[in-house]
């Protein structure tokens, strides 16, 4: 895949600092079990003893590891392969033409936004089953060949349990990755005819209508202005959902982006801008209408304020507009977009709402410039690299847990781990006190005692002691957000859907994250395998 240099660099200033957080987490995690292990081990053989065994342990380790044969390697990947053959993987790829030969059973026609309907429609399905598939093989293959001891033949031959870890993952993979490639190419052109099909018939879509996008937007950094310019906190309408705020109407106050690196090159014909708006109404007023609202562009420098846009805001819907070159002030005098206004590349773009008793609701990605349009069968790849990446996580902690573990167990362990991989970010900002409630002692005793989330604690034992305890939570809380896999963030689906594109910063930084759990996950399972009785 080839990307150009400004859109890795991000990637690039990212790498050095997560590389040594990620080498930071395992070496805590390796003293942490090794620890451990001693532990155990002392109290069953004797504290000498158990550091005998502890470091043959280890010096065995790193002589596995190291001479691990890629011939060997491959040969026990070949018969995963087989293994998952025989259990006829195919049906999934069957059982996916299927449900694309009935989706006219549960696609709406005539959404307003089909092309998403259908991306959504097959990157979900393509994730469920594939995601089902590698959980199923991973988890069960390993256990079963111990039960009925056809994974003594291999282990009586010369190969080591790291080259039996590690070709179990292989194999699994490229299975579940033969599989990807053929659902991406169906998928593509049953994409690409539906929606040829929509525009042929949809006499209500505008003819010139391009829904297979793959935008490149330039955000801006936002802040919200009173009437003086001075910086102020957004509205808040007592939304639950605190990720806009909002701008009151009829008012001075404004919403600022400020886009930096604008260029009359990058941008020849004037900004494209496009923006998605919450609206908040105290009174319905005309319902059907959308509530006016003004466009503006200001110097960051001389503060010269120009507005070149009056438009109906609506929710749910992307608007689209553009700012000309050649601006005229209300006094009727011509400017130019980029020697009077752009400064240094700098220029800010103000949003306000002009109907007294209506909100605009907006975030920082609301309003972008779109730069351009990248290649659309690129970015639906992507998505499917974003699949493939995590197959790639359930495949080696299936593989894992499957090494000391039953297999319905271990299907179960699984789960759970990729369950709780989704609630990464919320574990991270309960353990840094970023969450309404305070910690989780805390916050269960304000559910049993019905407290308000945002009230301050009553002043008792009882609060003193829950916030003692969620103190000493953190470290644990801080761990585990470290160590679990960020799961949902591994699908770039909505990406394709909306639309938009995937930067190739992102896909690599989520790349490395993959291959970054991966890597100490096939050490896990290999010494769990490697002191494991296969016999029993």
């Amino acid at each position: 895949m080839v990307v150009d240099l400004s859109d890795v660099a991000p990637f690039l200033t990212w790498l050095p600092s997560a590389l040594l957080e990620w080498m930071l987490v395992v070496a805590c995690l390796a003293v942490g079990i090794t620890v451990v292990a001693w532990i155990i081990t002392a109290l069953l053989h004797g504290p000498v003893s158990a550091m005998r065994k502890i470091g043959r342990v280890l010096r065995d380790a790193v002589g596995d590891l190291i001479h691990i044969s890629p011939r060997r390697v491959c040969a026990l990947a070949r018969l995963a392969i087989k293994e998952s053959i025989r259990r006829r993987v195919v049906v999934v790829f069957v059982v996916f033409v299927l449900i694309l030969l009935f989706a006219g059973w549960f696609l709406d026609l005539k959404s307003l936004d089909p092309a998403r309907l259908y991306l959504n429609f097959v990157l979900t399905a393509t994730s469920y089953l594939v995601l089902l598939l590698a959980l199923f093989l991973s988890s069960l293959s390993l256990p079963a060949d111990i039960k009925n001891r056809t994974l003594q033949t291999v282990a009586t031959k010369p190969v080591r349990a790291s080259e039996i870890v590690l070709g179990r993952i292989v194999g699994f993979t490229a299975v579940a990755t033969f599989l990807l490639v053929l659902m991406g190419l169906v998928s593509y052109v049953f994409v690409e005819r539906g929606i040829a099909y929509i525009e042929r018939t949809r006499e209500d879509l505008p003819p010139d209508r391009e829904m297979l996008l793959a935008r490149v937007p330039v955000y801006g950094k936002l802040v919200f202005q009173d009437r003086k310019g001075e910086p102020i906190k957004g509205v808040n309408v007592g939304d639950e959902w605190t990720y806009r705020s909002y701008v009151a109407g009829g008012t001075l106050a404004s919403a600022v982006w400020t886009f930096q690196n604008v260029s009359e090159e990058a941008f020849p014909d004037g900004l494209p801008v496009e923006m998605t708006l919450g609206i908040f109404r105290t009174h319905k007023g005309e319902i059907e209408k959308g509530v006016p609202g003004s466009l503006s562009v200001r110097n960051p420098k001389t503060g010269k304020t120009v507005e070149v846009r009056i438009f109906e805001g609506k929710e749910f819907t992307t608007d689209v507009q553009n700012i000309p070159r050649e601006l005229r002030t209300p006094e009727g005098k011509k400017l130019d977009l980029f020697k009077d206004i752009v400064s240094d590349g700098q220029v800010e773009v103000l949003l306000q709402c002009a109907a007294p008793g209506q909100y605009f609701g907006v975030a920082q990605a609301d309003l972008y410039l779109r730069a351009r349009d990248a290649s659309f069968p690129l970015n639906f790849t992507k998505g499917y690299i974003g699949i493939w990446l995590q197959t790639l996580l359930v495949v080696s902690l299936g593989v894992m847990y499957s090494t000391f573990l039953s297999g319905p167990v271990a299907m179960l362990a699984t789960l759970g781990t990729l369950l709780g991989g989704f609630f990464h970010d919320f574990m991270f900002r309960l353990a840094t006190g970023q969450t309404y409630g305070g910690g989780p002692f805390e916050s269960v005793i304000r559910i049993l005692t019905q407290q308000n989330v945002t009230s301050e604690p009553e002043d008792s034992l009882r609060s003193t002691v829950a916030q003692t305890l969620d103190q000493a939570a953190e470290f644990g809380l801080r761990m585990l957000a470290a160590i679990l896999p960020d799961f949902g963030r591994f699908s770039f689906s909505e990406f394709v859907a909306s639309g938009f594109n995937i930067p190739g910063d992102t896909l690599l930084t989520y790349t490395c994250r993959a291959f970054g759990f991966v890597l100490p996950v096939f050490v896990a399972g290999y010494l769990c395998l490697k002191n494991r009785e296969l016999a029993q």
